[in-house]
């Protein structure tokens, strides 16, 4: 008996797909599978005849700065420079920085050296639409858009060619199904007798999620699915009941606090960066050090991607590595000749990831905002929601007390009691009058937590997931500025960051928690059916969800 419900379980867990949808990578796989197929999250479509050009950037396009704001980017880098300069390295010694000018004079006379190398070749045109790393080695110049469905964490919705709703929902149906034609093998006549597990940011917008469900269920048409939010996944997959969990992304950094497989409300913050704003960041510093490839330009694919690859190789937050440091890096382009170049680099490398925790250097990519949560505005598929339920216990004026207190915290509308720094956006949802810092938004998450026990255990347990901060010695200097910064009383016996939890990749730990809690016992009453969806639509989600709709 025993043998042959195992069995059942494993062919069930194998018609389980687990979709991790980001900014930049789409993570996809059956829940038994080792590891995600990934890819990156981009559509090139072949535009109609006359039709208006449109390409999405790989990285946030810089703008152009006022003179203050200049001013303010030059005395942050040289805080965190003077900063870098104060420090020790790990065996008690002082550190000794570059002289920029001698590292800028060495970049300016280094000249590139043609290689042996194979020239690459662009994509080759054609196809009514390519998917994927294909579509980043497009020529630049064909009938081609390019679309990125997900910007900042949210659907990529904008006034531009292809920037519909509609039109967005058809890319990620496109891209989806290609992936799981293509790289999992499975047809879409064969997706009813599959389950998703569908993983949604933390701080969510309903709409967004309603939209994606109408695709897993309308659109791919699968068998049933569960929600699943982002910071909950990453909990399961690092295997800790309680955390202060902090996704860092491509473009969106978010930060809330997990117990027991819940991520509290209040705590979740969305910040508008990450690891793409860290390689403009330091394409600036680069400029800055008269980086040698003079033609380098973020707004092209292959440049971007470039830009991408030196920061993840030779960015790091280890204070033992000082002093002027000699790096080579290639640049092959179609129809030109592959060139070597040499670079020095000195502390340059620091301070880029160190923006997190400077967050006036983003000012690079454009303004920002720290977003806190989405009100519910109701929805018509959901008449009896807690909207209803306010506004009727409104009017029961007579009404004790007591019997009007159906849960408060559920039927306060949040837009009545916002706090002096906070506001909202023109579509109602919640932000922080500034950009916060990576430690300042943990430190305000755990703020949130409704006992001095409750902030500890959160402070004693900080765990960093995503791909955005995959730096070296960057969970100490985390740890040292929080540990400075914890007010005394809450201050934990012991306070671990983790950034590779059970030595996983952390860019897989959620995708992987995710697997995980599909393949419970206890997760099977998560389940939601295409009927129940057509019949009840988001109600479902606000009665069936693992977290408050």
């Amino acid at each position: 008996m025993g043998t042959d419900t195992s069995a059942e379980t494993s062919v069930i867990s194998d018609r389980i797909l687990v979709i991790e949808p980001g900014s930049y990578f789409l993570r996809i796989g059956r829940a038994t599978d080792v590891n995600p197929a990934v890819l990156p999250h981009v559509i090139a479509r072949r535009r109609k005849p006359g039709g208006l050009a449109y390409q999405d950037p790989v990285l946030p396009p810089d703008v152009k700065l006022t003179r203050q704001q200049t001013m303010e980017l030059e005395e942050t880098r040289l805080s965190v420079s003077h900063t870098l300069q104060s420090c020790l390295k790990s065996d008690g010694s002082a550190r000794f920085a570059a002289p920029p000018q001698m590292v800028a004079s060495f970049n300016k006379n280094s000249q590139p050296v043609k290689t042996e190398d194979r020239v690459p070749e662009w994509t080759p045109g054609g196809a009514d639409y390519v998917v994927g790393d294909q579509a980043l080695t497009l020529d630049p110049s064909g009938p081609y858009n390019i679309h990125f469905p997900v910007r900042r964490g949210r659907l990529n919705v904008h006034p531009g060619p292809g920037g519909s709703l509609t039109a967005v929902m058809a890319d990620l149906y496109t891209i989806w199904l290609h992936c799981i034609e293509r790289l999992l093998g499975i047809q879409r006549s064969a997706l009813e007798t599959y389950r998703a597990v569908l993983i949604i940011p933390c701080v969510y917008n309903r709409a967004a999620v309603k939209a994606m469900v109408e695709l897993l269920v309308n659109g791919l048409g699968f068998a049933s699915f569960f929600l699943i939010q982002d910071h909950v996944a990453a909990a399961f997959g690092s295997g800790v009941p309680s955390a202060c969990v902090v996704d860092v992304g491509d473009q969106k950094t978010s930060v809330s606090c997990v117990e027991d497989g819940m991520s509290i409300r209040e705590t979740r913050i969305h910040l508008d960066y990450g690891g793409s704003d860290v390689t403009q960041v330091f394409y600036w510093l680069l400029r800055r050090s008269a980086f040698p490839y003079k033609q380098c330009s973020p707004a092209s694919r292959l440049d971007a991607l470039l830009l991408h690859k030196l920061k993840e190789t030779y960015c790091h937050v280890d204070l033992d590595t000082c002093g002027p440091q000699e790096h080579t890096f290639r640049v092959s382009k179609p129809h030109h000749p592959s060139l070597q170049y040499t670079l020095q680099l000195g502390d340059e490398c620091i301070i880029a990831p160190l923006s997190y925790f400077n967050a006036s250097l983003f000012q690079l990519t454009g303004p920002k905002q720290s977003w806190l949560y989405d009100p519910y505005r109701g929805d018509s598929d959901d008449p009896l929601d807690t909207g209803y339920l306010r506004e009727t216990g409104r009017k029961r004026e007579t009404a004790d007390t007591a019997s009007e207190a159906v849960d408060q915290s559920q039927l306060d509308d949040e837009v009545d009691a916002l706090e002096p720094s906070q506001s909202q956006d023109s579509k109602g949802q919640i932000k922080i009058d500034k950009l916060l810092s990576l430690d300042q938004a943990i430190l305000h998450s755990v703020d949130q937590c409704g006992s001095d026990e409750l902030k500890r255990k959160f402070y004693s347990c900080v765990i960093v997931v995503g791909g955005g901060a995959k730096f070296t010695g960057f969970a100490t200097w985390l740890r040292s500025r929080l540990s400075l910064q914890i007010p005394y009383q809450f201050r934990p016996e012991h306070m671990e960051v983790v950034t590779e939890p059970r030595e996983q990749d952390p860019e897989v730990v959620g995708w992987k928690g995710a697997c995980i809690m599909a393949c419970m016992e206890s997760a099977g009453e998560l389940w939601i059916r295409p009927a129940e969806w057509r019949t009840h639509g988001v109600r479902t989600l606000r009665e069936k969800a693992a977290f408050y709709w």
